[in-house]
């Protein structure tokens, strides 16, 4: 079982990870930090196979850990959680060391899946014009498989962990119509079931950058900052049941 550490200054996303690693059977949280107090040296020395470091408002301190880490211990793999999957920080954060970068748009129970796939090496980011690379590698895959836009933005949304209701309530359709979509992808992609098609979404970047983020909550109802722990100076112990309070 792989260690995994989380870094990030927000109670609220700390327990969005852990709820989607809960279950995996693959991973075990060993606990979380924030940037400004996760010390490299203090990471590798707990063994740690996998650290998640949160973006935390394009946070130069995250960068500069990042380098650190990789320093310390070259074999860590660290993975970025990102709102936009381009721009400089993310640039420099992969040139820093980080060995991939995962959508906060994704629904917490797909990270497991993403972050296994990133450790065997098939999701890979290059340091120039994601956006534009995606769309391309988008329609190469849509076109490979087949699917009508229709089927790939529905594809997108079972990705994203949208229910059938919810699918069909966004694009204006009955669930019948959405069934039958999702019928006809699942024999395109040759995949048996909503998990594998999930899978094949994510490995194969068809992921809509536009969805919604649901896991790192940024602001509350109001608008307003979400609440934010005071400044730990080591590492915490990661709750197994006890709610993470904010």
């Amino acid at each position: 079982m792989k260690k995994l550490l989380v870094v990030a200054d927000n109670s609220l996303i700390v327990e969005a990870i852990r709820s989607g690693f809960r279950d995996s059977g693959a991973f075990q949280l060993v606990g979380y930090s924030d940037a400004r107090h996760a010390g490299a040296r203090m990471i590798a020395e707990a063994g740690v196979d996998v650290v998640l470091v949160d973006e935390a408002d394009h946070s130069p301190e995250a960068i500069s850990l990042i380098r650190s880490i990789k320093e310390e211990r070259e074999e860590i793999t660290v993975i970025v959680l990102t709102v936009r999957m381009e721009g400089p920080w993310l640039n420099r954060a992969l040139e820093a060391g980080a060995n991939g970068a995962i959508s906060k748009a994704v629904h917490p129970v797909a990270l497991a899946t993403l972050v296994r796939e990133a450790l065997s090496g098939h999701i890979v980011h290059s340091l120039t014009s994601l956006k534009a690379e995606r769309e391309t590698q988008q329609a190469l895959i849509a076109e490979r498989s087949s699917l009508t836009e229709r089927e790939l933005q529905i594809l997108q949304l079972v990705a994203s962990g949208a229910t059938n209701g919810e699918i069909a309530r966004r694009l204006w359709i009955t669930q019948q119509t959405v069934k039958f979509h999702v019928s006809n992808i699942y024999r395109k992609l040759d995949v048996t079931n909503r998990t594998e098609a999930c899978h094949y979404a994510h490995v194969n970047g068809l992921v809509a950058p536009g969805e919604p983020v649901r896991l790192g909550l940024i602001s509350s109802p109001k608008g307003q900052a979400s609440p934010r722990p005071q400044p730990r100076a080591r590492l915490e112990q990661a709750p197994r049941r006890r709610e993470v309070k904010a």
